[in-house]
Order: C-alpha cells, then structure tokens, then sequence
C-alpha cells in the first residue's frame, strides 16, 4: 500500500499551496527572467541588507499591483484618446455638445516620450528573451495600445470607429532606426502564436523568410 497513489491526490496537492507566489505555474511562451525586475544589489549578502531574492520577489509583488490603463484613467485620462484621428472640419460638432475642448488631438505621443529614466535600455529589454543555452530568442512580455478591431486597425489605424486599449502583448523585435518595437497580441490563454498555433521565436523569422 505504500506505492497506492490516493484518488484524490490533486486535491491534496492543492492544499499543499502555502500562500500567494509570482512563480509561473501556466504554460507560457515567455522566458522565466522576462519577468524579473531589475535589481542593483550585491549578489552575496551584507548582514543586515535583505537578500537579494527577497528584494527581488517584492518588486514583483509590487510591479504586479500596477496597471497602465488604472494609472492613466486614476489621472482622468481616456487612453482611447491617446491615439491621434482624422481631422474632418467639416463634421466638428457644436461646442454645446462637446463636454471637453473642441480642437482634436495634435500632438504625437513621443513628443512626451521620455527615456531618462527607464532601468533598461531596448537591446536589454529584447535580450530578456534569449534563455541560457538557447539560440532561440523568445518575445518579451509587455503591454500595447492597440486597436480591437485588427483588421480595420492595418487598413486605418487613425479610423474614428476604432476602440483602443491596453492589450497584453509579446515584444518581438526592436528597430533601432525607427524606435519602435514590434509586437504581436497574446491569445486567450495568454500566449504567443503564430496562426498554426507554434510559438514565434526571433522576432517571426522564419527559415522562409
């Protein structure tokens, strides 16, 4: 009877779970240190300094209490609005019936892009997806403002039909010329796949191309 497995052996195995963790436990296509905050503490431990894994799972804690989209809206911003739409001044409705300014939108949003203090630089962020003894670089997690309609969003990114929001999203590739990264939506499960369902490694190149 010692090697009888019991019946309810994944019940028991759940009740074994001592409160709450940041560890993975859901398949993911994302690397396990792309999560990892960064963290400039001496590697062996100073008495009386919290050790360095301490630090570490704590900013993750409190990494995870914040969400882009409630920050912005908690300052009264619409991030719908934060992307520019055609300016037909023909349609401008009277100033009776808009609540706020009349003018739209004129500024780009890098004009207020400032990377003066951001922990990590792009090369950094994208080396986040090379594990140790592979050659396969795998995306990075991170989150877009993006269309919901995808179709209508390639066709007419500045279309006053679309909804924009905060998408969880895989960081591919980082183009150095343009400043600009290159992302791809997750799916329901929170994954990165390409349209047979395999993981897309190295930024979607394929040996095709």
């Amino acid at each position: 009877t010692k090697f009888k497995m019991p019946g309810n052996l994944k019940g028991l195995l759940d009740k074994q779970v001592v409160g709450p963790s940041t560890e993975i436990l859901a398949e993911s296509d994302f690397p396990e240190q792309s999560f990892k905050p960064k963290v400039q503490m001496p590697f062996k431990r100073v008495p009386g300094q919290n050790p360095r894994k301490v630090e570490v799972e704590r900013r993750k804690r409190l990494y995870l209490t914040f969400d882009i989209a409630e920050l912005l809206a908690s300052k009264g911003i619409d991030s719908n609005q934060l992307m520019p739409r055609h300016y037909d001044p023909d349609n401008m409705p009277p100033i009776e019936e808009k609540k706020d300014s009349v003018f739209p939108i004129y500024l780009p949003l890098k004009v207020f892009d400032n990377d003066e203090f951001d922990c990590r630089t792009p090369e950094e962020w994208m080396s986040l997806g090379l594990e140790p003894g592979s050659s396969d670089r795998k995306p990075v997690p991170g989150k877009a403002l993006l269309p919901t309609d995808d179709v209508l969003g390639h066709e007419d990114p500045k279309s006053e039909e679309l909804i924009y929001k905060w998408i969880n999203v895989g960081v591919l590739d980082y183009d150095k010329e343009t400043d600009l990264y290159l992302v791809h939506k997750t799916d329901e499960k929170g994954l990165v796949r390409d349209e047979e369902g395999r993981p897309i490694l190295n930024g979607g190149i394929t040996a095709e191309g």
